[in-house]
């Protein structure tokens, strides 16, 4: 089972400017999430834009040999429905390229259930979505179809699923937690202190270490979340600002 990765990037940030650039072990951040991708046997396709300033992504793509596709700037729902019309793919896991310690894993237990459960989403379980950035979206290319016709050509979909679910009929699930006593941490990159985190993960366990690995090291040094933990506040309540 193929599955494509999605991995959904651009270089515009403003809490960590540039931070898909981020030297990250012997690449970048973003070299680092294509090599990830490949290392679970994932298809990486970048997603970007086509502002002048993901040039560099598109760039860091090829010397990669991952496929890419640029579209809109805002409307990534649309971007994510004109790259499955360009590739001809009918459903997709999503990557971020803030998440350098997603578990490849995970993507594909999310993937087949999708498949065979007949799903149009299969959303992160709770403690990936609480801040672990363990596993991203299972989707299919109706259902963003379906949801893109929602929106305007310029929409700001960044909180993508809270057009899917107004989807009529939608058919969507929760990815079931594998561990059953998940540890709490924050490994996605959105702030200074999340970089420091992920850096020190890193220079513990390496760039391609198991979600096993991560989550015992965490377990053997309980303080170490503790660089990042308050952040996870502050990012909960910008999600809760942009629903709204």
């Amino acid at each position: 089972m193929i599955i494509p990765a999605f991995i959904t990037v651009r270089t515009a940030s403003t809490r960590l400017p540039g931070k898909c650039l981020l030297p990250f072990g012997d690449g970048n951040v973003l070299e680092h999430i294509i090599r990830r991708a490949v290392h679970y046997g994932l298809d990486p396709i970048v997603c970007t834009t086509t502002e002048a300033a993901d040039d560099e992504v598109e760039a860091i793509a090829k010397k990669e040999g991952a496929r890419y596709f640029r579209g809109p700037v805002l409307n990534k729902l649309r971007r994510w429905a004109e790259c499955c019309a360009a590739f001809d793919i009918d459903s997709f896991h999503t990557v971020d390229a803030d998440d350098p310690f997603f578990d490849g894993d995970e993507m594909k237990r999310s993937f087949a259930l999708l498949r065979d459960g007949g799903w149009d989403m299969v959303a992160p379980s709770v403690s990936s979505s609480s801040g672990g950035a363990s596993v991203g979206y299972s989707l299919s290319r109706d259902i963003v179809d379906r949801a893109v016709a929602l929106t305007g050509a310029d929409e700001d979909t960044e909180m993508m699923w809270h057009w899917i679910e107004r989807v009529e009929g939608l058919k969507k699930t929760v990815l079931p937690e594998c561990d059953p006593d998940p540890i709490q941490v924050r490994l996605t990159l959105d702030y200074p202190e999340d970089y420091q985190l992920l850096e020190t993960v890193r220079g513990k366990v390496g760039n391609l270490a198991s979600r096993k690995n991560v989550d015992d090291l965490f377990r053997r040094d309980p303080d170490l979340h503790k660089i990042n933990w308050f952040r996870n506040r502050e990012w909960a309540d910008k999600q809760a600002s942009k629903k709204a």
